[in-house]
C-alpha cells in the first residue's frame, strides 16, 4: 500500500494552515501563528475527555493532530468551557513572553481550521462533544 497522500503532503498542508492563521490573525510570522494555534488547541483539549479528544483529533490534518495530542496530561482536571474572554486569556498564557495571540485568536484559528478541514466532518464531531465545544470553534 502506498503512503497515504495526507501524510505525504502533511508539511505543505500544515504550512498552508499556518499562513492562513497568520493572515487571518494579522500576525507577522508563522512562528507567531504557531504559538497561537498551539494555545488554542491546548485550551480546547483541556476541556475534553480522552474519547472526545481522539474523535476531534481524527478530523484534523496530521500535523495539527500531532500538536493537539503532544504533551497531554490525560489525568489533569477538565475545566468547563467558560466565556470567550477567559478562554482567550488561557490561549495567551502559553509562552507569555513570546505570545502575540490577539484577542480574536480562537475565532481566527477556527476560521483557518475551517479552511483546511472537512467542515461537515468537523461539525459532526463537535455536535457530539460536551456543551461549549461547538461554540468554541464558531468562527463568527
Amino acid at each position: 500500500m502506498p503512503v497515504p497522500l495526507e501524510y505525504k503532503r502533511a508539511s505543505e498542508e500544515f504550512l498552508k494552515f499556518l499562513v492562513d492563521a497568520r493572515d487571518i490573525a494579522m500576525l507577522s510570522t508563522t512562528n507567531q501563528a504557531y504559538t497561537m494555534v498551539q494555545g488554542v488547541l491546548m485550551t480546547f483539549r483541556r476541556r475534553l475527555d480522552v474519547k472526545d479528544a481522539i474523535a476531534f483529533a481524527a478530523v484534523l490534518p496530521p500535523v495539527l493532530r500531532a500538536i493537539f495530542v503532544t504533551d497531554w496530561d490525560i489525568d489533569a482536571p477538565r475545566p468547563d468551557f467558560t466565556d470567550r474572554e477567559a478562554l482567550t486569556r488561557e490561549v495567551q498564557s502559553l509562552r507569555p513572553d513570546h505570545n502575540l495571540s490577539p484577542d480574536s485568536s480562537i475565532r481566527d484559528v477556527a476560521r483557518a481550521l475551517r479552511l483546511n478541514v472537512d467542515e461537515q466532518a468537523l461539525d459532526r464531531v463537535l455536535a457530539q462533544l460536551r456543551a461549549g465545544a461547538a461554540s468554541f470553534w464558531d468562527p463568527t
